[in-house]
């Protein structure tokens, strides 16, 4: 008897005590982390503070290289949806993954070597294969044999365009134009340079999906159902 209660009391205070159990939550990992954060704070000046600073800017710098980017619009190209001072948030992934740009979308493109040495914002009108003529009997753009109708979204009083043009997009590029046909330099004024005016899809730097600033002017930049209708061109994505 006293042989057994005595193995008892010696298994009872070999285990460790509940409080024991609790009293250090974290892992070693744990621990190391919160050591090494701990380190890299108290060597930059600021320590805490700075660190979130910097971290936060490096997110900032991931979000914008890959992500999202802010584009300024800096005239009156695209009026009046867009005016000049508004910040639009740019995806850049909206073409990634097997996705091409559609007629309608207004898409941010590098325009160096063919349109001018920075980058610009216009809407697409025709991708690879269409059939693009300005204009109809009616004074109508027209895509594929198809009149579309741009009155939701052309500058009130202007014309589809003042300058007669009836192209064929290559395929893997982009036939663009402002939505503010009178003030805007586009596909139209370069179709006798090199590459006919035409934006090849490796050069847009993403789709504009958001109006942010002003914060009144906050808006979601949606795809038209003007092209909704038009037919495939021959090799056209979408």
């Amino acid at each position: 008897m006293d042989t057994e209660a005595q193995h008892t009391e010696r298994g009872r205070s070999s285990r460790p005590s509940d409080s024991e159990d609790t009293s250090d939550t974290g892992g070693p990992e744990d621990r190391s982390r919160s050591a090494l954060v701990s380190r890299v704070a108290e060597w930059l000046p600021g320590g805490r503070i700075t660190l979130t600073a910097l971290v936060c800017l490096v997110f900032l710098l991931l979000l914008n290289t890959f992500l999202l980017q802010p584009f300024q619009i800096p005239s009156g190209s695209m009026e009046s949806g867009l005016r000049i001072g508004d910040r639009v948030l740019v995806n850049k992934l909206a073409y990634r993954f097997g996705a091409h740009p559609q007629r309608g979308d207004i898409v941010v493109f590098d325009g160096t070597g063919y349109f001018g040495d920075a980058d610009y914002i216009k809407r697409v009108v025709g991708v690879g294969g269409d059939h693009v003529l300005c204009c109809d009997e009616k004074g109508r753009l027209e895509v594929n044999g198809r009149p579309v109708d741009e009155t939701a979204f052309l500058y009130p009083g202007d014309a589809p365009s003042t300058a007669a043009f009836d192209v064929v997009v290559p395929d893997g590029t982009l036939f663009v134009l402002g939505d503010h046909r009178g003030d805007s330099s586009d596909s139209r004024d370069h179709l006798g340079d090199p590459g006919g005016g035409m934006i090849p899809v490796g050069d847009v730097i993403g789709r504009a999906d958001w109006i942010v600033w002003p914060a009144g002017h906050w808006t979601h930049l949606v795809r038209p159902g003007a092209y909704a209708r038009v037919p495939a061109g021959d090799g056209a994505h979408g």
